[in-house]
């Protein structure tokens, strides 16, 4: 593919001779070297900008003004929408009464979000990823939405998780937790350091980041719908293509969430108390789990370990307030926070017959297979196969975006399953 042109895309043109120099599109070349960037600044804002040596004001003024000018950076004039969003929901939160303004906050949030993401969807570059300012806009509403609930519920959780980052008292209530109470316990010696998990976390990245970029021209997901490939195909060689190919899909996200985690690890944030063996952990905002997301043996279990902190978003503004089917209402509305694209609604609403489908399976015919170890390995296996099948023709909607092609697939699919069992005659 050729690179962009810098016409398409809104950021800085400053790195644009090395995007035509390895092929790659500017706007993601942009978008690894902030990523790069912010990594150095946070090792530097953890040093030099430390509680003890610098004021939460002082620390509060340098995270945002590097925040916003990655997105300058990143996304140009675009970056403006990101203070509109923020200005517009904190103005409901100051001016609404306390009973209401979680759900006023909640509707002007994500309203503005869906009206952005219409706009450039409708209008500017249907099918493209260029310049995509709507992703940060969707961890804002995320962000925003979280705290006009929890400031109606009582308890600010995650605003209190970043406060205590910034104000250097995020390891105290843990220290003093798995020390048991012991003043002088040894986790009130010293700070735990992040560095071996920023390591490994960045090690993750490189892996998947190679992982990503050699097989993901060389197993498309549009070659599943292929008229040749479909009519000259056993139907199971289509499954297990197509399984290799969002296999081959995944460790984009892998490299993007987990060096987002690094990133916030390296500045002191994200940590978690201590394990077992008193080493510290660092997941507390963490995004995935990568081996529980490739094994897991449910499609609850495989949704539970991906994209974690949407899945606890969508948990406390719906799931845990909706009160007619719960289970759907959630699904729908991850499909409209992620965006207009049809095969997002494709997928989440396919989504919520896997998600029923599986549950009836778990309660029915999960008890047969616990007679036994070897059962029980036996039920394993298959649902092992089964979650990551389902998973793949439930995602394939969510990446091919237009209606056409998506009804292509789902055509293409009964057709096979049609032929398989034809029936009696």
């Amino acid at each position: 593919m050729a690179p962009q042109t810098t016409a398409s895309c809104t950021g800085s043109t400053l790195l644009q001779p090395i995007s035509e120099i390895i092929n790659l599109p500017l706007d993601q070349v942009n978008f690894v070297a902030s990523q790069l960037f912010a990594l150095l600044m946070a090792v530097w804002f953890r040093l030099y900008l430390h509680p003890s040596k610098t004021s939460p004001f002082i620390r509060h003024v340098v995270a945002t003004l590097l925040g916003f000018y990655l997105a300058l950076f990143c996304f140009g004039w675009y970056s403006l929408h990101f203070l509109v969003q923020s200005g517009l929901s904190y103005s409901v939160m100051v001016f609404a009464g306390l009973e209401h303004m979680h759900k006023y906050c909640f509707i002007v949030t994500l309203g503005y979000l869906i009206l952005c993401q219409i706009t450039r969807v409708y209008v500017f570059d249907y099918g493209m990823y260029s310049a995509d300012f709507t992703g940060p806009m969707m961890v804002i509403t995320q962000k925003i939405t979280s705290l006009a609930f929890e400031i109606h519920d009582g308890p600010t959780c995650s605003y209190n998780d970043y406060m205590a980052f910034i104000e250097g008292t995020g390891y105290q209530p843990r220290h003093q937790e798995n020390a048991n109470g012991k003043e002088n316990g040894k986790y009130k010696q010293s700070e735990p350091s992040s560095k071996n998990d920023v390591i490994s976390k960045l090690c993750t990245c490189a892996i998947s980041l190679a992982i990503y970029l050699s097989l993901c021209k060389l197993l498309p997901v549009e070659h599943s719908i292929d008229d040749d490939f479909v009519n000259s195909t056993p139907f199971l060689h289509q499954v297990i293509y197509l399984y290799l190919a969002m296999l081959a899909l995944r460790p984009k996200y892998y490299f993007v969430w987990t060096l987002a985690d690094a990133i916030n690890n390296a500045a002191g944030f994200g940590f978690n108390g201590y394990n077992i063996d008193g080493s510290p952990r660092w997941d507390l905002i963490s995004n995935l789990r990568i081996l529980d997301i490739e094994f897991a043996t449910s499609f609850k279990m495989f949704l539970d370990n991906w994209n974690i902190q949407t899945a606890l978003w969508l948990k406390r503004v719906c799931y845990e307030r909706c009160a007619i089917n719960p289970t759907a209402a959630t699904f729908l509305l991850s499909a409209m926070w992620h965006g207009v694209y049809p095969g997002y609604f494709l997928t989440f609403l396919t989504g919520i017959a896997m998600t029923m489908a599986a549950r009836a399976i778990r309660h029915n015919i999960r008890p047969y297979f616990l007679v036994s170890d070897s059962y029980k390995c036996i039920y394993d296996v298959i649902t092992w196969a089964w979650t990551q099948v389902a998973i793949s023709y439930t995602v394939v909607p969510f990446v091919l975006l237009a209606v056409g092609p998506s009804l292509k697939f789902y055509r293409y699919l009964i057709k096979m399953c049609v032929n398989i069992n034809p029936g009696p005659k």
